[in-house]
């Protein structure tokens, strides 16, 4: 049950994280937030498995912690590189006959 509680903490972070942090319109509604509740997840069965009391605060804090960050990081990462691949796009395809041929067309 803590580890539902967990998830969606982080999901709840990475929406947080989604709508505060700019070029949101680069990537899609339930991308940041899905990357917080399985950060949030994956953290929290790690530290399970290490022995960590799941009914202790340090592994909700870190826990949470870890799943706000890697949302935060992946929103600022993810915008700014599709923003280039989107601009290097639309410039190939707005000029087609500099492009060049993923493969050329043999016949014979």
């Amino acid at each position: 049950m803590e580890l539902l509680f967990v998830v969606l903490g982080g999901a709840i972070l990475g929406l947080g994280a989604r709508y505060l942090l700019p070029l949101r319109h680069t990537h899609g509604v339930l991308l940041i937030p899905a990357i917080g509740a399985g950060a949030a997840a994956i953290v929290w069965v790690a530290l399970t498995w290490l022995g960590w009391a799941w009914d202790g605060g340090w592994i909700w804090v870190v826990s949470l912690v870890v799943a706000g960050l890697a949302a935060a990081a992946s929103a600022y990462l993810i915008g700014p590189k599709r923003e280039r691949a989107d601009a290097e796009l639309f410039e190939r395809l707005s000029r087609p006959g500099t492009a060049t041929p993923a493969r050329a067309a043999t016949v014979g």
